[in-house]
């Protein structure tokens, strides 16, 4: 049963300024471990903040060989079997991935996993391609992917989020969102007081 943590703060800019020090954090751990970044605005400030902050130069200027990324040059199909390729040699090396950011979109999606069909077809899988409901494409993670995050933190901010919210904290299981996580012992939910209902 996968048990999830809420953690509240008192403005956007009190989310921002505590995720971008568990980010430093996670990048200064010591060992084998990766990090899986989200996608969506509410991040951003914090990985700008990163960047520009007094960490080591190269511990955000990754190369190459340090960034999994998905190769959007390539066709969508091509991209998601690559970038799944890619996740699996990084798991077979003993790299565990550590932080793990998700994000809550207000229909209830994470990563870029809207429905049903979307949980079908990333049974077994460590990425897909998707077709978004809004016409755009994309690669996403899979469910299978989120249970091997040791860390997994939804990070929402918003007031449009609050039906999602509500609906995650009481363990919904017609939410994509709860169900990708169903693999994940423990989950936490970092949200700004704005974004509760």
């Amino acid at each position: 049963m996968t048990v999830l943590a809420t953690r509240s703060f008192s403005s956007r800019a009190s989310l921002e300024a505590a995720l971008g020090e568990r980010l430093g954090r996670a990048i200064a751990a010591s060992g084998p471990s990766a990090i899986m970044l989200s996608g969506g605005t509410t991040p951003l400030p914090a990985y700008r903040a990163l960047a520009s902050g007094p960490l080591p130069h190269d511990a955000l200027a990754l190369g190459p060989q340090r960034l999994l990324r998905v190769r959007t040059e390539l066709p969508l199909e091509q991209a998601a079997a690559e970038y799944e390729r890619a996740l699996g040699e990084l798991l077979g090396s003993g790299v565990r991935i550590g932080l793990g950011l998700l994000g809550l979109g207000a229909d209830g999606h994470t990563a870029s996993l809207f429905g049903e069909a979307d949980l079908e077809r990333a049974r077994g899988r460590l990425a897909i391609a998707v077709h978004r409901p809004d016409g755009m494409s994309a690669v996403s993670v899979t469910p299978e992917l989120i249970a091997r995050v040791s860390e997994p933190v939804f990070v929402v901010a918003g007031p449009d989020k609050r039906t999602a919210i509500d609906a995650l904290v009481a363990g919904d299981l017609e939410l994509t969102a709860w169900r990708a996580v169903q693999g994940c012992a423990r989950v936490e939910l970092w949200m700004n007081e704005v974004t509760q209902g």
